[in-house]
């Protein structure tokens, strides 16, 4: 069986970015929620430096969005060519 290489990227960008999406608002209102996961996302995401605002909340969702995208397409694409 074969992973549909699109199908699986799509829903990897989504949740990893739904996932900092949403820590992010939460910390906004509760510091102490996520900081660290907000400070991995901080040290591995040129131009994060952690929850300033809103804007810095978009911006950490959109790499998570990527970064899932990303790695969804290669988990997919390696799957498929090692199960034959």
């Amino acid at each position: 069986m074969k992973l549909s290489t699109r199908g699986l990227a799509l829903a990897s960008g989504i949740m990893w970015g739904g996932l900092f999406l949403i820590v992010g608002i939460i910390n906004l209102s509760s510091a102490s929620y996520g900081a660290h996961i907000l400070d991995f996302a901080a040290s591995i995401y040129p131009g994060y430096g952690g929850p300033a605002g809103f804007g810095s909340v978009l911006i950490v969702a959109l790499y998570g969005v990527v970064d899932g995208i990303v790695g969804g397409a290669i988990f997919a694409w390696v799957y498929n060519k090692l199960s034959g």
